[in-house]
């Protein structure tokens, strides 16, 4: 089988992640062959976990993504580091005179300004394959919920409602996703999500938005270099499409009290699906049968080889939200 080398830009948690997604996937000849980032404490976290993970040879260290690139090591790079860091690093990606495949965390810039220059940048590259990591749509219950939409099943749809009630963001380097110049916002930072779910599942893109948030719990009294959290921690958004469906997304990150973090319902002019991700059950229910009619299915994926920390409990712990 031949190998794909991953070369690694950012190993904090999100970049830790995916390097145990790669290691799970060795039999499918990815090799994790080279990592980067500035920060030594999660370079060192990077290398006992590839220890721990049996990786073997281990990836080579680089604290720098230009000498990473330079190494030659890799044919694909997963970008994992801060929001603000993105523009520059994919730039310096795609015009790398070595071809790279980029896969880059989300969001993919934190300003349309800089996607659409990103954007220009990889078409003029067009022998590289540049994917966003959106991955919600692959959760079970979800897949399972957007298979059931674009079955026709429900009708069409004409109203989408997506809640998430979570924990705060957790602690990260340096306490960068503290403040929107470098998150780009907590709408863009934690909810792009569940926009991108919003257009899976209307089969539109949007015309017109409305939101209202606010910074009422989390952060007040956190001082960095002087400087208050200006992320908010709860709103609410309605989008609407260019079908005349809607988009509701109810977001909270004071709520760990809850038993599904993530709840989305789609509701067509037929039946109404819904999806709970943590209890991984989804739910179904037409207009004919009423309620008593209405299915549960239990959602799972074969190929998932194991659990990420994507499905675990919202009620995490204090030495579990802090980040590397």
């Amino acid at each position: 089988m031949e190998e794909m080398r991953y070369g690694l830009v950012g190993v904090g948690h999100m970049g830790r992640e995916h390097l145990t997604n790669l290691a799970h996937l060795r039999s499918e000849g990815a090799v994790v062959s080279c990592i980067s980032d500035p920060h030594p404490p999660s370079l060192n976290l990077a290398v006992d976990l590839s220890h721990s993970l049996g990786l073997a040879p281990l990836p080579q260290v680089f604290s720098g993504h230009r000498e990473l690139l330079d190494s030659g090591l890799c044919d694909v790079v997963v970008v994992s580091s801060p929001n603000m860091t993105h523009f520059e690093i994919l730039m310096d990606i795609i015009q790398h005179q070595k071809p790279h495949h980029i896969l880059v965390e989300k969001p993919l810039c934190t300003t349309v300004q800089d996607c659409q220059k990103v954007m220009e940048a990889a078409k003029r590259r067009p022998e590289l394959l540049v994917q966003v990591g959106l991955e919600c749509c692959y959760m079970p219950p979800v897949a399972k919920l957007i298979e059931i939409v674009k079955s026709g099943t429900l009708g069409q749809v004409q109203m989408i409602s997506l809640r998430e009630h979570r924990y705060p963001f957790p602690v990260k380097v340096n306490n960068w996703n503290r403040f929107n110049i470098n998150t780009g916002g907590t709408l863009l930072e934690k909810c792009c999500h569940h926009f991108d779910l919003m257009r899976l599942f209307a089969g539109a893109n949007p015309v017109r938005v409305m939101a209202s948030g606010a910074i009422d719990v989390n952060h007040k009294d956190e001082v960095y270099n002087g400087k208050v959290p200006d992320i908010i921690d709860n709103a609410f958004v309605i989008v609407e499409f260019d079908n005349g469906s809607r988009g509701m997304l109810d977001l909270c990150m004071f709520a760990e009290g809850v038993r599904n973090n993530k709840e989305i319902s789609v509701v067509g002019e037929l039946g109404k699906g819904e999806a709970f991700v943590t209890e991984s059950i989804v739910r179904v229910g037409m207009r004919k049968t009423g309620r008593r009619g209405v299915q549960t299915i239990k959602a799972s994926d074969r190929r998932i080889k194991y659990d990420s920390f994507t499905f675990i409990s919202p009620a995490c712990s204090t030495s579990y939200c802090r980040e590397q």
